[in-house]
């Protein structure tokens, strides 16, 4: 008997490793094309650090003309929830960030280096775990739970680190008689990586955003295959990549104490070794101190979150290549126009502590994104919003759209556009006192502020309808006949005059047309207000500050 046997014994249907090896051959891509993986586990809600990575790796293979691929990993399947891979894949694409391989629907998916879900390659790892079988590199393993248990307690009544190792590990020097004997009398039994590691030995390794880090050697005989037939992770991850032809494992940097493991198993494996990138974590500032953002605390930790709120996505992403790389911001003020996947993205100059997560910063960037959109883009976008989130929004959208692209292209598509939405759940708020049924069942009061004795605003907007008001008007003459009824009204006709001169004014032309803008719209913070009026029509105008003068 010999370790074939074994092999053998364990998994007698498992194919020759050189049949998976043929089948995945390297890629035929132009040297430097980056190869990574969003590889989730769909346990929960997509968390937005995980759309971070994604984004990483994404950004990297798009500007190499390399590959991005989206693997399931799916092993752990007792803490798998419902429509966990759906809600993955919408994600994805809710930031348009659909993967070029890998599954795009529970059962469905794209590319020739399939399957992408982890519970689809079993016979996969089986093969490979038995190649490793075959070599000495691994074993079985028949400890009890109970066993295992007692092996930590007496690691720490001795005061020694946990975990199967050295001469903790009962299994690994069992002769091969008795391993087969077992296995044939039923026993149950999980597949052990037999650890060539020595503790006391260091290594050296590059992490692409890390720099240069040492470990001790792995000694840990960890499970490569669980009682269930699937793999551990570790295992997983190293055949899967491997196979797959990942150049670049971008992740977590909770990982990174795993590299030492990592290594070892692609090397007695005979893999080339990828480059590891590992992710600080998204922080958050609480109460000056920094955590890590809380799927229990934060609700902004889940992706979900963005598409409730209606920020887009391509304001999401540029904030997270803000925080991901910090010249982004300065590429960004010298090409305003240009697109987001022109930047020269760079893994090392990422940061190796926590970047902080700023909702203020983010939202800033967001009004510059959407400020830049047409009024169709914006009419579009915040009515798919409106259909998951807003059927009030919804329907007054729909009922007029030529009227509400018009009162969405105020200030829109100049030089200086307005830059008062941060989201699409901002619209309804910002855009309501232009709607007939929205304006006229406002609560809202007209709070005027420099000018508020009630005669002098009545005198003001009947003036303004009997002697000033004309429709036709170009942007320069109604202007200027705001400042000829300030004039004639004692105020100021230029702020200058009245900054020059306070005592000789109690208000200007500004303070003037404040109140028509109150009377108008019930603000004091409008867009453009001649734009307003143009889009309101010389009748609603006229209408608003007739009503106006009729409640004082």
């Amino acid at each position: 008997m010999d370790n074939k046997d074994l092999a053998n014994l364990i998994f007698p249907n498992a194919k020759d490793i050189s049949y998976y090896e043929e089948k995945y051959p390297e890629r035929n891509l132009k040297e430097g094309a980056v190869v990574s993986r969003f590889a989730p586990s769909p346990t929960g809600f997509v968390h937005i650090g995980g759309l971070y990575q994604a984004l990483v790796a994404r950004t990297l293979t798009k500007q190499t003309d390399g590959a991005f691929f989206l693997r399931i990993e799916d092993t752990d399947q007792k803490r798998e929830v419902e429509n966990g891979i759906e809600g993955i894949i919408d994600s994805l694409k809710d930031f348009d960030m659909s993967p070029d391989e890998g599954m795009v629907s529970q059962t469905e998916e794209v590319g020739e280096y399939g399957p992408y879900k982890q519970s689809d390659r079993k016979e996969i790892y089986q093969a490979y775990a038995k190649y490793l079988i075959e070599q000495g590199k691994a074993y079985p393993c028949f400890c009890s739970p109970e066993t295992l248990e007692e092996i930590r307690s007496n690691q720490e009544k001795a005061m020694e680190r946990t975990g199967y190792y050295g001469k903790w590990t009962r299994c690994r020097r069992m002769p091969l008689d008795q391993q087969i004997e077992k296995i044939k009398n039923g026993e149950h039994y999980i597949i052990r990586f037999k650890s060539p590691g020595n503790p006391d030995k260091k290594i050296k390794h590059h992490d692409v955003i890390k720099g240069n880090v040492d470990f001790p050697e792995n000694d840990q005989d960890v499970v490569i295959i669980k009682a269930d037939g699937l793999p551990t992770y570790h295992f997983a991850h190293a055949v899967d990549d491997h196979l797959m032809r990942t150049t670049h494992v971008i992740r977590s940097d909770e990982w990174l104490s795993s590299v030492p493991l990592h290594i070892q198993l692609f090397m007695e494996l005979g893999f080339k070794l990828p480059k590891y990138a590992h992710i600080a974590p998204i922080m958050k500032n609480d109460n000056g101190n920094k955590r890590k953002l809380s799927k229990r605390k934060d609700p902004e930790a889940a992706v979900s979150y963005y598409l409730q709120e209606g920020i887009p996505a391509d304001a999401v992403k540029e904030y997270l290549l803000n925080i991901a790389n910090s010249n982004f911001e300065n590429w960004r003020r010298a090409n305003k126009d240009k697109k987001m996947e022109e930047f020269e993205f760079s893994l090392n100059k990422m940061s190796v502590s926590g970047a902080l997560f700023d909702m203020v910063k983010l939202l800033d960037v967001s009004k510059i994104v959407i400020s830049k959109y047409s009024a169709e883009k914006v009419y579009e976008e915040t009515l798919e919003w409106a259909k998951r989130f807003d059927k009030e929004l919804e329907s007054l959208l729909e009922k007029d759209k030529d009227y509400s692209l018009k009162v969405l292209g105020i200030e829109r598509g100049n030089e200086k556009p307005r830059k008062d939405i941060a989201k699409w759940s901002d619209v309804k708020e910002n855009i309501s006192y232009m709607y007939k049924e929205l304006f006229d069942n406002s609560n809202e009061t007209y709070e005027f502020q420099k000018i508020s004795d009630k005669q002098k605003v009545k005198e003001v907007l009947t003036k303004y309808i009997e002697k000033y008001f004309d429709i036709n008007d170009d942007k320069q003459a109604w202007f200027d006949k705001m400042k000829d009824l300030s004039e004639e009204m004692g105020y100021a006709r230029e702020v200058k005059m009245f900054k020059a001169e306070p005592e000789k004014y109690k208000a200007h032309v500004g303070d003037v047309s404040t109140v028509i803008r109150v009377a108008l719209t019930k603000r004091h913070n409008t867009p453009d207000m001649y734009e307003i009026m143009h889009v309101l029509g010389a009748d609603e105008v006229v209408s608003r500050l007739k009503k106006c003068i009729e409640s004082l």
